[in-house]
């Protein structure tokens, strides 16, 4: 892993730059995009098809999955992996289910009524990745808040496959997934976004993938709503003295064996575990299985950044925003007050990130980038509309008119004015 020294705000620009960098959209991947959404809008499933047989090379007849198959993946799943999937499902449940809003209403005057509605979205689609990149957690992660929001109808789609992963489809049957579509990549997303013959448009799209997805979930944005543009998967650990070496490299290694693009940052005040992290980072690597994938990401993307003391690891880590944030520290909770900026906060030498990826409850569909700085996890409250309604009464417009005739003239909209005025002629 690469040292950086420097002040805070300079390492912070820095990291910022080189993840923007990792980040960037290809033109050329943008232009395809284009193209391809174009295609779907015209050409409905008669595109999804021709996309299907030249990308994942498998020529469909129907684009639905099948109850039958969906009832075929209980059989086939592994018994550990059905029961970790149903005791997720009710960790996630129990922590979304608090993030319930409610209404309110207020009479703040006589004749005055103010209030705000909670409804759900209406249809959502969600987006799940295939082959191995096949994550049944992210279906519980993406579809739970939804129902608990009360979504009427959740659309799921994947990329096509010889045979599925059974987990994938049993997580979307425990989760409450209405139908399931073999159609994935940029085709899947414009499918979602504009609705073919098959494929209902929905609202709004969630979940994770490559490139071409996230390209397409930004040029539909506007069409539907979305949940993020998420850049490569990141991983912040803020650590002193006490941290155990051996834990904190595996916790910098389960983010870089996502992607050769990860991202891996230490902060910490003491040069004797900086010098063993990378030490065991090293001899673990040597044994795991996606060595391909996570030494590029350390060697290429991995920084340890040595700090004076714990307010600066705090302060530079605030400026960094990861998506993920654990504090390998004694008495970790006693410093959360410190965090401003990340995305889900894992707390102490035990809360191992892929705690949260898989079981805590706590969402892990959450911002990269340092979007973190502006944007929260995925949750109940993104598949919600706020509507606000008001009421007032004849005595209460005339109480206010002077008010309202006054700004609407000083900003030139004579007919606001009048739609006050009109309401209060006595003639």
């Amino acid at each position: 892993m690469k040292r950086l020294i420097g002040s805070n705000q300079e390492i912070a620009q820095l990291l910022y730059m080189e993840q923007l960098e990792l980040s960037q959209q290809n033109s050329d991947v943008e232009e395809l995009v284009e193209d391809i959404i174009a295609h779907v809008r015209t050409g409905g499933d008669e595109a999804l098809r021709h996309y299907s047989a030249k990308f994942d090379k498998i020529d469909l007849d129907e684009l639905q999955v099948s109850q039958d198959l969906i009832d075929q993946a209980f059989d086939k799943v592994d018994q550990d992996v059905l029961a970790a999937l149903k005791n997720a499902k009710g960790n996630i449940e129990s922590y979304h289910c608090q993030q319930l809003e409610k209404g309110f209403e207020d009479q703040p005057s006589d004749g005055v009524l103010r209030g705000q509605l909670i409804r759900p979205i209406e249809r959502v689609g969600v987006y799940v990745p295939g082959g191995t990149a096949a994550y049944p957690s992210s279906v519980l992660m993406n579809v739970i808040p939804a129902k608990i929001a009360g979504v009427k109808e959740i659309i799921m789609i994947t990329p096509p496959q010889k045979e599925f992963v059974p987990a994938i489809l049993v997580a979307a049957k425990l989760a409450g997934v209405d139908k399931i579509f073999q159609v994935g990549g940029a085709q899947g997303i414009a499918a979602l976004a504009y609705g073919t013959e098959s494929i209902p448009k929905v609202d709004k799209i969630t979940g994770p993938g490559n490139i071409f997805v996230a390209t397409a979930k930004k040029q539909v944005f506007g069409i539907v709503g979305i949940d993020m543009i998420a850049g490569p998967s990141e991983i912040g650990i803020i650590a002193d003295e006490s941290a155990n070496p051996a834990y904190v490299a595996a916790d910098l290694l389960s983010q870089a064996e996502h992607d050769i693009l990860a991202r891996a940052i230490l902060v910490t005040n003491s040069e004797k575990l900086a010098d063993a992290v990378e030490v065991e980072l090293e001899q673990q690597l040597q044994t795991l299985e996606r060595e391909a994938i996570a030494r590029p990401s350390i060697e290429k993307n991995g920084r340890i950044i040595l700090a004076e003391d714990v307010d600066s690891m705090f302060e530079l880590m605030n400026l960094v925003a990861p998506e993920h944030l654990e504090i390998a520290m004694n008495h970790a909770y006693d410093y959360l007050d410190k965090v401003e900026n990340a995305g889900s906060i894992f707390l102490g030498h035990y809360t191992s990130e892929p705690i949260g990826d898989y079981y805590a409850g706590t969402n892990h569909v959450l911002p990269t980038t340092a979007t973190s700085r502006f944007s929260s996890a995925l949750g109940v409250h993104d598949f919600i509309k706020r509507i606000q309604y008001t009421q007032y009464s004849k005595a209460a417009i005339h109480a206010a008119e002077k008010d309202i005739t006054s700004l609407a003239y000083a900003e030139g909209l004579q007919a606001h004015a009048r739609a006050i005025e009109v309401r209060n002629d006595r003639n």
